[in-house]
């Protein structure tokens, strides 16, 4: 009825209704495209073509040229893993809309400790990501020019600080800020790629002159462990093909089907830089050296030492420089569902104007930098940490999607269902092998901050429902009733500010009282004296109590007088209404004594009264002539 009377009075008034179809524009404008999701959301996976490629041939230089050989092969077995997680990740976007990706799944199919789990994992996957990251493309960086070596700790939180800053403007602000990257070092790496398999022979050899061979001498054997730790060393170019599904409300509509095409664009791409570098690797017989990324050296050979070079190894570092926007894109969304369940605090699911999730952000940047700090800018220190996270969230994923599919029973669920199985059995063994080799590199802080993150959800949970029982939330409440209000006023001198706190009390209360702290020395007693004598003459018609202090504490008396007020009037309302001046300028606050703040603090940690601070605001100074005209 209300809102038909609204409507007949708008209609009346010639006012127009609020234009939410401009609204819901406005809030599409702030999503991302197919495009610009494979900026803001696939840096990650894309970056990891510098490292992963490397990763692999580094593990099998142990068996000498012989075990290069195998290059292809395992790049091969993780290009297959990795068509199995993006067709099972696009029916995770399918299934799971609103986002979430692995945690969702776990949560609905798994259990809810299963899920902590798996929420854990990427957490500490997306902010170990954005320190390896920073730091790989700061480590690129000096390698070029090592003059800076010596200052990477700086240039890796300063890159931090331009990530977080152009996220902080939203998701969409980002993608485009990154799309010219992005679109550069896909560019260049496919050209190179294109080029190398037109040459029989290494262009240029350049980059690799004078450093020495990491390869292995007199070693030909290829055994099970060694192509098994070479796979899992080699999955570190997996690590943000899961970012897409976790992020799927931040793509314009249709969500899913655009978040679905970026997925499929971005397993598309990677495959084929991939396989295509280590087919150069082959062909060019390229073998590790210190010093010299073999990205690098397939560059010099492929397109020789030229302009193109330079282009290729730029393009890299601003690249892995900006992987850290995945996790920015993808942890607030995660965070925000996690505190959305209870989880985190809740003040994570809040967003901005630009649907920006502000606090996943910057908490993202603050953890963030403390590891860049903790590991001194070095990569080293934190890559035998990195991809071990999302391997547990990746074979919880699928083992969630088989029981989704079991349920669902939808057309073509066996083959769904395999599909995810196939692909919880490969990540399964990831995760057993990265976590086995790698345990003693670092990877038993991963398993150890897992439970404690797990156990942190836990106890944020526990307090919600604390507060839920107590706030009687889900249940009626009883009817609000009228209680005598009595309003207490802190004054410590006579001012316009005292004649306003006092207006508005005896405005908002039934009672007001004036209380003033007497503090034990001369000086105290004196300010005491001559407040009374000046009251007595206002007589403002409020009663001035003074409240002695054994020592020079502000808030203890205040909070003593509140509390056996509470004792002697169990049903009355107290209100505690602290007088405070708001300054013109930012920076005269610092010139405020904060006696409001310390009161208010105190009050609010001792007693149930309800705390109320009155601003009175000091505007410029005004001339003589703007007086004249006011009194007039």
């Amino acid at each position: 009825m209300s809102m038909l009377a609204n409507s007949e009075q708008r209609a009346g008034t010639g006012e127009e209704p609020p234009d939410t179809g401009a609204a819901a524009r406005g809030e599409e404008r702030h999503r991302l495209t197919a495009v610009q999701g494979l900026a803001a959301l696939s840096l990650d996976a894309m970056a990891s073509v510098a490292y992963g490629p490397e990763s692999v041939v580094l593990v099998l230089a142990a068996a000498g040229a012989h075990g290069l050989g195998f290059t292809l092969p395992v790049t091969l077995a993780i290009a297959v893993l990795l068509a199995v997680l993006v067709a099972s990740y696009r029916q995770v976007i399918a299934a799971f809309p609103d986002g979430g990706g692995s945690y969702a799944v776990a949560k609905r199919h798994l259990g809810r400790r299963a899920s902590l789990v798996t929420a854990a994992s990427l957490v500490l996957d997306y902010v170990l990501n954005v320190a390896v990251s920073v730091t790989a493309g700061v480590a690129a960086l000096t390698s070029a020019v090592p003059s800076l070596y010596a200052h990477r700790l700086w240039l890796c939180l300063g890159v931090l600080v331009l990530v977080t800053a152009v996220n902080l403007r939203g998701i969409v602000e980002s993608a485009k800020a990154f799309l010219v990257p992005t679109a550069v070092f896909v560019g260049s790496i496919l050209a190179l790629i294109v080029v190398g398999l037109f040459r029989s022979a290494p262009v240029s050899t350049e980059a690799a002159a004078g450093h020495a061979s990491a390869l292995a001498g007199g070693a030909t054997s290829v055994g099970a462990l060694l192509l098994l730790k070479a796979f899992a060393a080699g999955c570190s170019a997996l690590t943000g093909v899961e970012a897409v599904a976790n992020a799927v409300p931040a793509f314009r509509a249709p969500a899913a089907r655009r978040a679905q095409r970026t997925e499929v664009a971005l397993g598309a791409l990677l495959g084929l830089m991939l396989i295509g570098l280590s087919v150069l690797i082959g062909r060019f017989h390229l073998q590790p050296v210190e010093g010299v990324t073999v990205l690098a050296q397939l560059a010099d050979a492929s397109l020789g030492h030229t302009w193109a070079f330079y282009v290729v190894q730029f393009s890299t570092v601003v690249l892995l420089a900006l992987a850290a926007n995945t996790s920015f894109g993808g942890l607030p969304v995660l965070m925000s569902l996690l505190a959305r369940d209870n989880y985190l605090p809740h003040v994570f699911a809040l967003k901005a104007d630009r649907q920006v999730h502000r606090h996943g952000v910057l908490a993202l940047g603050v953890v963030s930098a403390l590891l860049l700090v903790f590991s001194g800018g070095d990569v080293n220190t934190l890559v035998p940490l990195f991809a071990i996270g999302v391997f547990v969230g990746f074979t919880l994923c699928q083992v969630g999607m088989v029981r989704h599919w079991r349920r669902e029973h939808a057309p073509g669920w066996r083959r769904k269902a395999f599909l995810s199985g196939f692909g919880a059995l490969l990540t399964g063994v990831a995760t057993v092998v990265v976590t086995a080799t790698k345990f003693t590199e670092g990877a038993w802080l991963i398993a150890l901050a897992l439970p404690l993150l797990v156990l942190a959800f836990e106890t944020v949970h526990r307090a919600y429902a604390r507060i839920s029982e107590r706030l009687e939330l889900g249940r009626v409440p009883e009817p609000p009733r009228r209680c005598h209000s009595l309003v207490v006023v802190p004054v410590s001198s006579l001012s316009r500010l005292t004649s306003k706190a006092l207006t508005a009390a005896v405005s908002l209360g039934d009672e007001a009282v004036a209380v003033t702290v007497v503090h034990p020395d001369a000086e105290g007693r004196r300010s005491a004296e001559s407040l009374r004598r000046d009251w007595e003459l206002w007589n403002p018609g409020v009663e001035l109590v003074e409240l002695p202090a054994p020592s020079r504490s502000l808030g203890r008396p205040v909070v003593d007088y509140v509390r056996d007020l509470t004792a002697r009037r169990p049903d009355n309302r107290i209100t505690v209404l602290i007088p405070e001046v708001e300054p013109a300028r930012l920076w005269q606050r610092l010139l405020q004594n904060q006696r409001g703040a310390v009161l208010a603090h105190a009050v609010r940690r001792d007693t149930d009264a309800v705390i109320c601070r009155l601003r009175f605001r000091i505007g410029p100074a005004r001339s003589a002539e703007e007086l004249a005209d006011m009194r007039r």
